[in-house]
């Protein structure tokens, strides 16, 4: 059943590329070559949403970005992501929103944009080639040493979950990710965009959290469920592994980086020079396969 997470997450590439538009069902079915009712079944089931509202939630989150990036008139905007007019924009704003968008232009506070759905996940993909031999680019995991300035992080601690599974159990995920997507704007540029990790627990043991670095200075609402914390400054030894095919790499390359991290000798390697500081500070994930590779950050203090 893999072919058709590859099969709608191409129809779901292809919206985003003509979101200003106006794709037709017809038009979209097309670029998998099967009908339409078909294709709009299996979105509906795959994404957990139908292709006409999918479509109009990113045409929605666009205009967001664009009323609060951009200075197009909001009637240009409008038009632009297939509304009828300004005030048509304005009705759907205020319904998802809850404000209207001159005022969200004015102040733009934290909303849950509609994200980008991602439903073609690497297990799909080897439970299909399981055992075929590949050539691949994994090598060993490496280290290196890093200093982030003092920021602020915007997320969910939470005090069960040890992992990224267990953190979205229960969870809605689209609102999380859609709060986090709109504030790009006041992201930290070394936390920025989706940023995971773990911080300890109050029995010590390692929970994860979810969010964003934000700079110092951000001084806006926190949404419901959020956490804003100062996180001070200080020294990360980062562990990582450079870019690499996620479909096919991607949970080799997490568990030779994450074996690294977690049995890392820091006595020996550094000379006595450190020592763990995740009391203090979370360690950070990074997660971005095609660009950077993937990295997790560990605290450290001088003594």
């Amino acid at each position: 059943m893999y072919e058709w997470h590859e099969a709608i997450q191409k129809m779901i590439d292809w919206i985003e590329l003509h979101l200003t538009d106006e794709p037709t069902l017809m038009e979209i079915s097309r670029q998998i070559g099967y009908s339409p009712s078909y294709c709009s079944m299996q979105f509906h089931r795959l994404c957990g949403v139908t292709i006409k509202n999918y479509v109009a939630g990113r045409r929605l989150a666009r205009a967001a970005i664009d009323l609060r990036d951009t200075d197009e008139r909001i009637l240009d905007i409008a038009v632009k992501y297939g509304f009828s007019s300004q005030e048509a924009l304005t009705r759907a704003f205020k319904q998802i929103f809850d404000c209207t968008p001159g005022a969200y232009r004015r102040q733009p506070v934290p909303v849950p944009l509609p994200i980008y759905k991602v439903i073609f996940f690497p297990e799909h993909y080897q439970a299909l080639h399981h055992g075929e031999e590949n050539e691949d680019m994994v090598t060993e995991a490496r280290w290196r040493l890093e200093y982030i300035p003092a920021h602020k992080y915007l997320g969910i601690w939470d005090k069960k979950a040890q992992n990224y599974c267990e953190f979205w159990e229960g969870k809605d995920c689209d609102r999380i990710c859609g709060i986090i997507d709109s504030l790009s704007h006041v992201s930290d540029p070394l936390v920025t965009g989706h940023t995971a990790g773990w911080y300890l627990g109050e029995d010590g043991r390692r929970r994860y959290l979810y969010g964003t670095g934000l700079v110092t200075g951000y001084a806006g609402e926190v949404p419901e469920g959020f956490e804003l914390r100062d996180i001070p400054e200080g020294y990360y030894v980062v562990f990582f592994h450079p870019p690499f095919d996620f479909l096919t790499e991607n949970v080799d390359v997490m568990g030779r980086v994450e074996e690294l991290a977690w049995h890392f000798d820091l006595e020996k390697e550094y000379a006595g020079k450190f020592a763990w500081d995740e009391q203090a500070r979370p360690c950070y994930q990074r997660h971005y396969p095609e660009g950077r590779g993937y990295e997790v950050l560990r605290p450290v203090k001088m003594k």
